[in-house]
């Protein structure tokens, strides 16, 4: 005898349940392929940007640089990677993603080991314009590539886990670097081995990424039919949504109200950031006159505390659906535990641990910011968009490092430019509050 349902509820509810199970099904299969390995690249991309901040506690000495050489040296990567972001991230949306990334890691792994043979300062900022000019368009091709993957509601945990990538940089990179600096092999110091080692992956992986990586579901061999249908389905519909509230422009976009205010933003959060993170180092070696090892161990610890509390406000934010307060509050707590660290600079440990504070804020800070502009824009001006605001804001990489330098240089002392990076911060935060889109 046949059965039919008491009603149409009961038709529904197992549609639903296997709907739900599918997508379930293609979102943990997609991260698991996606995620682990688009981590390592970005861990391997902190590694190489970063690890002249290591190198200065040797390199200034063994090659007379001053304070502002180093700073001057540090910042100019970023002048290189303006010039060529927004068009690397246009490439990365309408030609492949997959083969501009490797592309980019070649090229900066390269010119990474090229900074092992430096002997004068303008061969050390020709050669940091030339990393930086290999690397631009990396990010944005990234965050390009995982708006082919994921949906808006899943690009917060996304990204906090992507950006997780920067503070596990150094965390394993500090100790390692701190190794490498003590070895001299065939009559290179380690700071030489040190720029050596850490290239030789990103050539490496390079190479890897063409043939690992699948720039659109429907080409993935990996992914079951049914799960590529359905991720499919869900990203044509979340663009078709967008372009019926509103069709941006390329031109259109950069010109956005939000877009420059995000710019902004970012610019004022990376001066800070960068600053810091590049002359933690230094900071900690002449405050404390430790070993190059232990420095670099103690200077990890903002990043574990970073870590933490980067995933935490990335998952709370895709919870609650709202990424303005989420990122504004993160650089209101960056800027301040900074102004805390100056104040208490001769209380080692109380100064460690408002380091700590600031690495937990400005970490916090990316996974919120990050999906705003994905938001309202499509595609090419998304891509565009992200492209200015990575391009722009990271000139503040170029600016905090410099400017700290020069302040050092001239003062004798970290204070005038810790106070510097502290109004960057608190600056950001306050146009982040203005910003529209990112609301719940």
């Amino acid at each position: 005898m046949t059965t039919f349902p008491n009603s149409a509820s009961e038709v529904r509810e197992p549609a639903h349940t296997a709907a739900s199970e599918l997508a379930q099904r293609a979102r943990h299969r997609i991260a698991r392929r996606v995620m682990p390995y688009v981590f390592l690249l970005y861990v391997i991309n902190f590694l190489d940007r970063m690890n002249v901040g290591a190198a200065a506690l040797q390199m200034p000495r063994d090659l007379g640089f001053s304070d502002r050489v180093v700073g001057f040296g540090a910042g100019i990567f970023f002048l290189g990677y303006f010039l060529l972001e927004i068009p690397g991230a246009l490439i990365a949306e309408r030609w492949s993603a997959r083969r501009w990334i490797a592309r980019i890691m070649i090229s900066w792994g390269i010119a990474t080991v090229m900074m092992a043979f430096i002997h004068s300062a303008r061969g050390f900022y020709v050669v940091r314009f030339l990393v930086g000019a290999a690397e631009a368009g990396f990010f944005p091709a990234v965050v390009v590539y995982l708006t082919h993957w994921f949906r808006y509601e899943d690009r917060s945990k996304v990204i906090a886990f992507l950006y997780a990538a920067y503070p596990t940089s150094f965390i394993l990179g500090s100790p390692l670097a701190g190794w490498i600096l003590g070895i001299s092999w065939l009559g290179l110091r380690g700071w030489r081995w040190l720029f050596i080692l850490e290239g030789i992956p990103a050539i490496v992986l390079g190479v890897v990424t063409i043939f690992y990586l699948a720039d659109w579901p429907k080409e993935a061999k990996w992914l079951p039919a049914d799960e590529r249908d359905w991720i499919t389905k869900e990203l044509i519909q979340e663009n078709q949504a967008k372009a019926r509230v509103r069709s941006f422009g390329i031109w259109e976009a950069l010109r956005h109200r939000d877009v420059i205010l995000l710019t902004s933003c970012y610019f004022f959060a990376l001066t800070g950031g960068y600053g810091v993170s590049f002359w933690l180092p230094t900071i900690l070696k002449r405050l404390s006159g430790l070993t190059d090892l232990r420095v670099t161990l103690l200077a990890s610890l903002p990043y574990v505390v970073g870590l933490i509390f980067q995933q935490l406000n990335g998952w709370h934010s895709d919870r609650t659906r709202e990424r303005r307060w989420h990122a504004a509050a993160s650089l209101s707590l960056c800027g301040t535990a900074l102004l805390f660290a100056v104040v208490f600079r001769y209380n080692i440990p109380l100064s460690i641990a408002m380091f700590s504070l600031v690495g937990a804020g400005y970490f916090a800070f990316h996974p919120a910011f990050w999906p705003i502009p994905t938001q309202f824009l499509g595609k090419s001006a998304a891509a565009a968009s992200i492209g200015l605001i990575n391009s722009v804001g990271n000139l503040g990489g170029f600016v905090g490092p410099m400017v700290m330098g020069y302040l050092v240089t001239r003062t004798r002392s970290f204070t005038a430019g810790l106070l510097y990076l502290v109004c960057s911060l608190i600056v950001s935060a306050l146009l982040m509050l203005f910003v529209r889109a990112g609301r719940r």
